[in-house]
């Protein structure tokens, strides 16, 4: 289907363009959503005349999402959640989790369709949410997700908190190894042993006994003289 962009729209195009799209991109987003309008020859010519009013409300509408975004680019907000030893979430921090967070920290005209995160947060650390204030304006922010508001400092000082939980210390992994290895060596040795030891005894048993085949062979008896 082609439409004719009412505004920028991601890689698509800008204002005024007329792009292909797939036609469940065009009736599920940018129909409904206000972004487009059917490239047909009635909207061409309805497009023409909306022209100049579309591009001064896109200029104001820029001009605001760009005070905001200068507040905002750059900012780091806490969030805190349970999570495993290893980090990961029981659960999940959503965009719309973010919306809210930025909402209370005073910035109250952003929405959930802003935060521009493909999947939800789901472990602990420092991640980086883009958010799409306007489609000509789009900025930065970071999440830092922490169990506690001591871990998330920790975090900020670019401390690496699930490394230590899960890595024992040196002295603790040799001794560990040592403990380990030294049993088998022993086993081994002591296997060896008796296996050494029976060697000479096999050997002198085999030169004690006779062979079956030693034994004499008996002489042949003299035939009868019968004279006698």
């Amino acid at each position: 289907m082609e439409v004719i962009l009412l505004e920028r729209v991601g890689r698509l195009g800008h204002m005024g363009d007329v792009v292909r799209v797939k036609d469940g991109f065009a009736r599920n987003f940018l129909l409904p959503k206000g972004k487009a309008l059917r490239a047909t020859k009635e909207n061409k010519a309805k497009y023409e005349g909306m022209k100049v009013e579309l591009e001064a409300r896109n200029t104001e509408m820029r001009g605001e999402a760009q005070k905001v975004g200068g507040g905002l680019d750059g900012k780091s907000f806490v969030v805190i959640r349970q999570a495993s030893e290893t980090g990961q979430l029981y659960g999940s921090v959503s965009g719309r989790d973010i919306a809210a967070i930025l909402n209370e920290a005073g910035f109250k005209n952003v929405t959930r369709s802003q935060i521009a995160i493909h999947a939800p947060i789901k472990s602990i650390g420092l991640h980086k949410v883009p958010v799409a204030l306007h489609p000509e304006v789009e900025i930065n922010i970071t999440i830092n997700v922490a169990r506690s508001a001591d871990e998330a400092e920790r975090i900020a000082r670019g401390e690496d908190v699930i490394a230590r939980r899960e890595e024992p210390e040196e002295g603790e992994a040799i001794e560990a190894g040592a403990f380990f290895d030294r049993p088998q060596e022993g086993a081994e040795e002591g296997e060896a042993a008796p296996a050494a030891a029976a060697a000479p005894e096999a050997a002198k048993d085999a030169a004690e006994a006779p062979a079956e085949d030693a034994k004499p062979a008996r002489k042949p008896r003299k035939p009868r003289d019968e004279t006698e």
